[in-house]
């Protein structure tokens, strides 16, 4: 069985280096659970967007942003 094959490999690993093979077992575990209960909806914004995001800034708009960045 897998299982067994994987405590057979973890009886040779440093005893100092277990609790970093608990850690990366322990959340992978978490990731895992997590997928099956919240599946994942690209982008950020609800509804659609209008054509209207795609058009440029304004020369004003611009400007403004960039003396933000002082």
């Amino acid at each position: 069985m897998l299982i067994q094959k994987i405590v057979q490999e973890l009886q040779d690993i440093p005893e100092d280096k277990l609790a970093e093979i608990y850690d990366l077992i322990h959340y992978f575990r978490l990731g895992l659970s997590q997928e099956r209960t919240q599946p994942r909806t690209p982008g950020l914004l609800k509804g659609q967007l209008g054509d209207a995001f795609f058009e440029p800034l304004p020369n004003d708009a611009i400007a403004q942003v960039g003396r933000c960045k002082n």
